[in-house]
């Protein structure tokens, strides 16, 4: 070692303090039990670099990583490096060669050491601060950057965090479940999403969104918490609905509200695309540049916006008429008995059914068919509309990563940003004594 960090280091050899008490140094910071001790520290200026190379104590115990059991020593593996926390803005490796084990039970095993899971490639501490970094940066773009981590180092970090996640994660308190879809590449195609409604998180995706994508869902609950569920919150796509009646019969469907909006917000659309075509003809442009007036909620219109759009529904328009029944229809809502809006539908669905406008006509039997389950509204009050938020969320990830073509990718980020698992690793692990 030479220049001044050489110079420093024999100022401390000549005050006693030496190489041996940068070694102990060293140990107390990675907290080191007494089966390791750091051999030796090596800087490296033109690389900004500090590799710390350890061994395991001569008489030290050993115990099979696949059983735990003390074992006798057979060897040691090929030296390996963890990538480690950065000292002073150097990078910092951490370097040695494991012991193995000879198991008469599991054969040969190499042992894991206090600082790193079993496989992984980077140290505890430094999984840690990445999965930190991760949740806290605007893009895993960014916090690559930050980290100076490539894009398949810092992926591998994600998915042992939800590894770990999954297998802690309690589920034992589960009982309103949100079903829906989300785009995963081009055309139709769709993964499932499955959400904790009441703990605003979600509980698994899958690929695709037919029947056996719905069953695939389910299998993130056991038989024994499948029978806390008390109803499901879905859209009326009947694959959804097949799955939920035969994982959790018990269970009450519910289809969404948001879902329903949607639906009668596409008919009003409709009816003014093609009422949009009909008058361009005769050049009226009445109702050019007037889509979001027609599906914007009133309250939500800014004043300008509004003194446009009040005359505007006040016209002899089919586009206004459907618009009325849409608007008619949020009062079902606002009952407080299945009942009484029960009585409120009838009178609705005979509106909408004799206005002579086909696609509000389709939308209000499609709701008449599902009755039943859209009132079962009433009594758990539960809707899709956290997961219509974390489809924005979602979005944003696919955005983010310009679009996934691997699903389990796309899969682990969903998971890691909004599953709200717990990410961190265990402070330690014991595999040599």
């Amino acid at each position: 070692m030479g220049g001044r960090i050489g110079r420093a280091f024999r100022v401390k050899e000549e005050e006693g303090l030496g190489m041996e008490s940068l070694a102990e140094h060293y140990e107390r910071l990675l907290g080191l039990d007494d089966d390791w001790q750091v051999l030796d520290v090596e800087l490296v200026l033109e690389e900004q670099r500090v590799a710390i190379r350890l061994e395991s104590v001569a008489g030290a115990e050993f115990c099979c990583s696949g059983c735990g059991e003390k074992c006798s020593l057979k060897d040691h593996a090929k030296q390996r490096e963890w990538r480690h926390m950065d000292t002073m803005q150097f990078e910092t490796v951490m370097r040695a060669r494991v012991p193995r084990t000879d198991c008469p039970e599991c054969g040969v095993k190499t042992c894991a050491v206090p600082w790193a899971d079993l496989h992984g490639r980077f140290t505890l501490m430094f999984e840690a601060f990445a999965v930190r970094v991760l949740q806290a940066a605007s893009s895993v773009e960014q916090a690559s950057k930050l980290l100076g981590l490539n894009w398949k180092g810092l992926h591998r970090i994600m998915e042992r965090a939800v590894e770990r996640g999954l297998a802690k994660r309690e589920l034992d308190e589960v009982e309103h479940v949100g079903m829906d879809e989300k785009s995963f590449g081009r055309g139709h195609d769709y993964v499932s999403v499955m959400t904790d409604i009441d703990g605003a998180r979600v509980l698994e995706v899958s690929r695709g969104r037919d029947e056996a994508a719905a069953n695939v869902l389910w299998s993130a609950l056991a038989v024994e918490q499948k029978s806390h569920v008390k109803a499901v919150a879905m859209d009326m796509w009947p694959a959804f609905a097949n799955s939920a009646e035969r994982h959790v019969p018990e269970a009450e469907i519910v289809h969404d509200r948001f879902h329903i909006s949607k639906h009668l917000n596409e008919a009003v659309d409709k009816v003014r695309r093609q009422e949009h075509k009909a008058l361009r003809k005769e050049g009226d442009e009445t109702l050019t540049g007037t889509k979001q007036l027609w599906l914007f909620n009133p309250e939500n219109l800014s004043e300008e916006k509004w003194l446009v759009f009040e005359p505007l529904k006040q016209q002899e328009l089919k586009t206004a008429r459907a618009w009325a029944i849409r608007e008619q229809f949020r009062w079902f809502w606002d009952y407080r008995y299945a009942g009484n809006a029960r009585k409120f539908f009838k009178q609705w669905y005979q509106w909408a059914i004799r206005c002579r406008l086909e696609p509000v006509k389709k939308v209000a039997r499609m709701l008449k068919c599902h009755l039943d389950r859209i009132l079962s509204w009433f009594r758990h009050h539960i809707s899709n509309g956290m997961a219509e938020g974390y489809n924005s969320r979602i979005q944003s990830i696919k955005t983010a990563a310009r679009g996934f073509r691997n699903f389990a990718n796309y899969r682990t980020r969903i998971l890691f940003f909004c599953g709200k698992l717990n990410l961190l690793l265990n402070s330690t692990h014991k595999n040599v004594r």
